[in-house]
């Protein structure tokens, strides 16, 4: 019995991590074959147009590489996050999601495009690492030192840099992973 019991948790980790590159790469899939070009749906800051952005950017992306290096860091943060963290894991998965692109959508500079996965890849990973420093337990601790060990380098993408890509959700995204970190760490 616990041995089901245990498989279907992994297939349940899976599943939502698994669901979101599935809806990229079928976006992808769609405007590669239709020739459709849909980042005019990405987060248009500050018009009224570009807040159907909010829900879309992060399944839309610039070209087969945008699209790999996003589905690949989400694959294994999105599996940690869901495999360590289950209770948790939604909320910060849907905070990062839309409360990154609202801040985007507020604060980037009008007349761009904002598309991509890569601010709710920074919401989680900056989650990750701050969570075991809020919630101060031997486990949190570990994932936080692993994910900072593995991930460190991120921290240079949240600072203007290289034209095209959006320091912003970039930013914003570790700025809400660190906001969820303390409030989900404090809490019981």
């Amino acid at each position: 019995m616990a041995k089901s019991r245990h498989l279907s948790l992994s297939i349940k980790q899976l599943k939502y991590p698994l669901l979101f590159l599935l809806i990229i790469w079928g976006v992808f899939l769609f405007e590669s074959i239709f020739h459709i070009e849909l980042a005019v749906f990405g987060i248009a800051p500050q018009s009224k147009s570009g807040l159907i952005g909010i829900l879309l950017a992060p399944v839309l992306h610039g070209d087969f590489n945008h699209l790999l290096s996003n589905s690949l860091s989400f694959f294994f943060l999105g599996i940690s996050l869901y495999a360590l963290f289950p209770r948790r894991a939604s909320m910060v998965f849907w905070g990062c999601y839309l409360i990154t692109g609202l801040l985007v959508w507020f604060f980037a500079p009008s007349g761009t495009y904002h598309i991509g996965a890569s601010g709710l890849i920074y919401g989680i990973a900056f989650f990750m690492m701050f969570y075991g420093i809020f919630k101060r337990d031997f486990k949190s601790i570990v994932v936080s030192v692993a994910c900072i060990l593995y991930y460190g380098g991120i921290f240079w993408g949240i600072f203007p840099g290289q034209a095209g890509i959006s320091w912003q959700s970039h930013l914003f995204g570790a700025l809400v992973g660190i906001v969820l970190a303390f409030l989900l760490g404090r809490s019981k």
